[in-house]
């Protein structure tokens, strides 16, 4: 955060206000609408579904990943229908970052300078794996997309919970690491399927990735620095089909609300 504060000066904290107040927005906003998404696939919208029923004496691990899912979804839906979102990385991983973020804000109670400097922490990261190598789906796959977010929230994570910039950048290789080889496989080119659920999981995994961190840092292997070139390697070696077309993966195979595979 110093360091983002010294490059970019005093009013990046304003601009990190006004881009948590819109994360946190499009949260709310998400959490509280139902319905259909707009489009062809008919998606019932399932944020509103996951922040109100709850298992009758729901253990505490099933709400915290019900919540984290939930806020995804909310924030993935408002993309989905045209609502104001953050795009950190992108428009189709924009759930993660806010997801954890607002999680940990509301489970914790950090204040919003905190979560500032969590974002400026993410942010650093963001930008390394966009120099360094992609954050499109379209050149990289969904690896680009959803690693890079899943790598930021973990970040951001870690950040918020004061780990040393070792734990911090091992939380975030982590999470590239195993979205490696993903691919961006839209059904009917909307951001929906797979792409809304995809942003929940990723979300666990994030907070997953820096709990890793924490303990195994010291005996680690990868740097973040050799995932991001090999995400980027696996993106371009990586079929067109799988890139954003539509023209492999689920987009190829879904065939409408059937609920059972029938491929052969």
């Amino acid at each position: 955060y110093q360091y983002v504060k010294e490059v970019e000066g005093e009013e990046i904290d304003d601009f990190l206000q006004e881009v948590w107040h819109a994360m946190e927005q499009s949260v709310l906003n998400g959490l509280k609408t139902t319905g259909i998404l707009p489009g062809p696939l008919k998606v019932k919208r399932k944020a509103n579904d996951l922040i109100t029923k709850r298992l009758k004496n729901e253990v505490s691990e099933i709400t915290e990943n019900r919540l984290i899912s939930a806020y995804a979804f909310a924030v993935n839906e408002e993309n989905a229908s045209g609502g104001q979102i953050v795009t950190a990385p992108t428009c189709g991983a924009c759930g993660v970052l806010p997801a954890v973020l607002y999680y940990m804000k509301e489970r914790h109670r950090f204040k919003e300078q905190k979560i500032i400097e969590a974002l400026a922490t993410a942010g650093i990261f963001g930008n390394l794996i966009k120099h360094n190598a992609s954050i499109s789906g379209a050149e990289a796959g969904c690896q680009a997309e959803i690693g890079s977010a899943c790598s930021m929230a973990a970040v951001a994570h870690a950040s918020l919970f004061n780990l040393d910039i070792d734990k911090q950048e091992y939380a975030a290789e982590i999470a590239m690491e195993h979205h490696l080889g993903l691919t961006c496989d839209p059904v009917n080119g909307y951001v929906q399927i797979p792409c809304i659920e995809r942003n929940a999981v990723a979300a666990l995994r994030a907070v997953d990735a820096c709990g890793l961190a924490f303990f195994l840092s010291d005996s680690r292997k990868i740097s973040f620095d050799v995932v991001v070139k090999t995400m980027y390697q696996t993106g371009l070696d990586m079929h067109h089909h799988y890139k954003e077309t539509s023209e492999g993966g689920l987009a190829k195979f879904y065939e409408g609300d059937e609920h059972e595979t029938n491929c052969w």
